[in-house]
């Protein structure tokens, strides 16, 4: 389904990248398929899952090319990365979304080789070390969002205090940390004690147990709705150890490829579902489409035709990316259509299958929610039309 509705590019953006790790991606997608009635009724992560994925080589997406990684530059890594990461979700779309995570933060440090004085050298120091966790297998994910922010990060009111020369205690209540109690470290965003303006830091979140001795408790439990099993826990931070990030520029030097970056790869899951999703159908129903009602062949025209504009407006924002101009307007743009179409596609599928499709045995109820999950990842709805608003005047 995916060259036929015009994404059989992937091939061809992988092949001198790593043929050997797509190889090895592919098949491990294909055992996770074969397995997709149990996993879909998972409401957690499964470690061995993200240990296949190191095994395949897949941390080194969070490392330059010149240190032995894969990235190499927006432009040049934007396609690379979400057809990875479409590829993994065509298995396992929960564990996908989480590994995506792991680039999307460490594209911070990836993005900007180096930093203006008096930041250079705790800078580069800071960067090799971020890029030596990844090469000794730790996760990287990211829980920034707070409740009533509306999913701006920069309306934290989360805390750090100084503790140290270079260490911080940070206070606040965090939710949607996908992959908690996978990722080795997370990032998130706090105001240093009395300064009015949010910076970055990054969390050790190894062996930290979640019942408040340690600084941290768990919250809310991720309940598994839409995105069923990325155990996206809310927390209560209370003097937790924390590193701000060397150079506080950072963030806003790398915003735009971790825009694009972050955009292209959420898409590209949500692309693999209604993919997989209409492959699946077509396996069901297509010996006996001679037999479909005049309605469900309309229907089934119109998933497929969304389909197909779901797959030409993902293609338009990576090329937008690849051609260095326009990219993070294409890639917001696209994510939003993106995620309209799919919920659209997955509802019309329901009606062709029939009432078979809300049946807990049959996968598409589940794929439906997931595609919903789309509208509310970063930005989520209501910030995404405000920036997509205020973009179609700067146009």
């Amino acid at each position: 389904m995916n060259e036929e509705l015009g994404m059989g590019r992937t091939n061809l953006a992988l092949a001198a990248a790593d043929v050997e790790m797509l190889d090895q991606l592919r098949a491990i997608a294909a055992d996770w398929t074969a397995q997709r009635s149990e996993r879909q009724r998972r409401r957690h992560l499964d470690r061995a899952d993200f240990e296949r994925l190191a095994s395949a080589g897949f941390l080194r997406t969070g490392i330059p090319v010149d240190q032995g990684g894969l990235w190499a530059g927006t432009q040049q890594s934007v396609r690379l990365y979400a057809d990875l990461i479409y590829t993994i979700a065509r298995g396992d779309p929960s564990v996908a979304l989480v590994a995506s995570m792991h680039p999307a933060v460490l594209v911070s440090w990836m993005a900007s080789s180096a930093a203006p004085e008096p930041h250079a050298q705790a800078w580069a120091e800071q960067r090799d070390w971020c890029f030596q966790t990844a090469r000794d297998g730790s996760w990287w994910g990211t829980v920034t969002s707070e409740p009533g922010s509306g999913g701006d990060i920069m309306k934290t009111r989360a805390v750090a205090e100084p503790d140290g020369a270079s260490g911080f205690r940070l206070s606040g209540d965090k939710h949607f940390g996908s992959g908690s109690g996978i990722t080795d470290y997370m990032i998130t965003t706090a105001k240093p004690a009395g300064h009015p303006t949010p910076t970055m830091f990054f969390m050790n979140m190894r062996g930290a147990v979640w019942d408040g001795s340690g600084g941290i408790k768990l919250t809310a439990e991720w309940d598994g709705h839409g995105m069923s099993a990325t155990q996206s826990h809310g927390f209560r931070f209370d003097e937790f150890p924390a590193q701000a990030i060397a150079w506080p520029g950072a963030a806003q030097a790398s915003g735009a490829a971790a825009a694009q970056l972050g955009g292209a790869m959420f898409t590209a899951v949500i692309a693999a579902i209604v993919d997989e999703a209409i492959a699946t159908a077509r396996a069901k129903i297509g010996p006996k489409k001679d037999e479909m009602r005049p309605y469900e062949q309309v229907e089934w025209t119109r998933l497929v035709n969304q389909a197909w504009t779901i797959a030409q407006v993902r293609e338009g924002a990576l090329a937008a990316v690849e051609r260095g101009s326009g990219g993070v307007a294409a890639v917001a743009r696209g994510k939003t259509v993106v995620a309209e179409h799919a919920e659209s596609c997955l509802t019309l599928l329901s009606r062709v299958v029939g009432g078979g499709s809300f049946s807990r045995g049959a996968p598409y109820g589940q794929w439906a929610q997931d595609v919903r999950a789309l509208g509310f990842l970063r930005p989520p709805w209501g910030l995404a039309y405000d920036q997509l608003f205020a973009q179609s005047w700067a146009d």
